[in-house]
């Protein structure tokens, strides 16, 4: 969560928002997603409001990466690494979360893929830009294939937790290996 409040912060000082911009940038992005799941699962209030762990969490490195960006434009990679770890993790516990609410199978990978990319469309939405999952980049594909996995292991007999570690752990490390390959969808030809 931290991790991606803290990729959303950034996104606000780049587009040189005022810091309470900078600060609701950074909370959407790292609590929507969860959020969005709750939602989904008619969990009222949300998990991410109904303590403040996660809002703290969210709201603390939001305001830190406002007034330390500086040094972290130097920790881009290391910043995109903990993102990637971050989207397995939401895909993964999001679709354990689906399963626990007696999601059906289908329901449980969407809900744990839009988990896992929900913080990232809302940060997007909020600064005016197209949504990454709507750009060639690999990182909807991880997610849902992630949450898949996690779907499949627990579905197969296997524990929640080794369907955690084997989604989160998939999920992670095919999005790591698309940004360091470049990997992207196909997108349509354009003739002229």
């Amino acid at each position: 969560m931290a991790a991606f409040a803290a990729s959303g912060a950034l996104v606000g000082v780049s587009k040189r928002l005022d810091i309470f911009g900078v600060f609701m940038v950074g909370v959407f992005t790292g609590i929507g997603g969860g959020i969005v799941r709750d939602v989904l699962l008619d969990v009222h209030p949300p998990t991410s409001l109904a303590s403040w762990a996660n809002f703290s969490t969210a709201s603390v490195t939001s305001l830190l990466v406002f007034y330390v960006h500086f040094a972290l434009d130097r920790l881009r990679r290391e910043i995109l690494a903990l993102d990637a770890m971050g989207m397995g993790l939401f895909a993964s516990t999001g679709a354990v979360i689906a399963l626990e609410h007696d999601s059906g199978v289908l329901a449980a990978c969407l809900i744990g893929g839009t988990a896992a990319i929900g913080g990232g469309v809302l940060r997007d939405v909020l600064v005016n830009e197209t949504p990454l999952l709507l750009q060639r980049d690999l990182y909807a594909v991880p997610a849902l294939i992630g949450a898949g996995l996690t779907v499949t292991v627990i579905e197969l007999g296997g524990s929640n937790n080794l369907a955690l570690v084997i989604g989160t752990a998939f999920a992670t490390g095919l999005r790591l290996v698309s940004l360091w390959r470049k990997w992207s969808l196909p997108s349509p030809r354009h003739t002229e």
